[in-house]
């Protein structure tokens, strides 16, 4: 993980109103959303292995990802970008969830904070300057 400095940083916004900004912009809600935290996600290479997040702490109200009318207050905390390293192709122990019976066939990463090139710090600066600009503060 290596931390990235951005204006947005200690910003607060509307949630619904950053969902739709950052959506627009590739980013989608991370799945370790709750209803008093989460990040935006989006994938800065084309096999989904290093990734830029911006991380929210809610400070009123609570998210729902399936209620568009929602009000909760966000503010944002440090952007980061960070790398997962998988091991290719199937889990030999893949299991069924029962809730959902959802077959789960990929594996846990073997290195969820491998090291980082240079040029992907770089792009997630660069997608970074790009949020700024889009969003009024």
């Amino acid at each position: 993980m290596i931390p990235i400095s951005s204006t947005v940083e200690g910003q607060e916004k509307k949630f619904t109103e950053i969902q739709a900004l950052l959506t627009d912009r590739q980013f989608t809600l991370g799945g370790n959303w709750d209803y008093d935290h989460g990040s935006f996600d989006r994938a800065l290479d084309g096999e989904n292995k290093v990734w830029l997040r911006i991380p929210f702490q809610v400070i009123d109200g609570n998210i729902d990802s399936e209620l568009s009318e929602n009000n909760a207050q966000i503010q944002f905390q440090q952007p980061y970008v960070l790398r997962h390293l998988y091991n290719e192709g199937n889990d030999p122990e893949a299991s069924v969830r029962v809730v959902g019976a959802v077959f789960d066939q990929f594996q846990s990463p073997i290195d969820p904070d491998a090291d980082i090139e240079p040029r992907w710090v770089e792009r997630g600066k660069a997608v970074m300057r790009e949020v700024e600009g889009a969003i009024p503060f």
